[in-house]
């Protein structure tokens, strides 16, 4: 079992840049490939980034690529979110898979965290 706890969400106005983290714990952390997904109001639960378990594979969502960075380390997994846009708002949430094949696909995800709260004024 891996429990997740999300981390760093906010208000922030369009341009500026949040980070958030993903506190891990439970067993064997470092065997799961790691992303992040987000979900609007009204819309499905959408893919943003993911690393896998060693952290020099990285992959992104297009609307969010050169803008947001995906990382890992002891025990944790960050999303640093650059050049915010009001697009952005969501619930974002973290996600652990055993297969870095499947941590783009929602229903293959094994473990959810409960997401934080990122709003983008304009």
């Amino acid at each position: 079992q891996v429990q997740l706890v999300e981390s760093g969400g906010g208000l922030v106005q369009a341009g500026v840049s949040l980070r958030l983290s993903c506190t891990a714990s439970g067993r064997t952390f470092s065997n799961y490939a790691m992303g992040w997904f987000r979900q609007a109001p009204g819309k499905e639960r959408e893919f943003v980034a993911a690393i896998n378990w060693s952290g020099d594979t990285t992959y992104y969502a297009d609307d969010v690529k050169g803008r947001f960075t995906i990382s890992r380390g002891n025990n944790a997994v960050y999303l640093q979110m650059n050049s915010l846009e009001p697009e952005d708002t969501a619930v974002y949430y973290c996600a652990a898979e055993r297969f870095f094949g499947n941590i783009r696909v929602p229903s293959r995800v094994d473990y959810w965290g409960k997401g934080t709260q990122v709003t983008v004024s304009s």
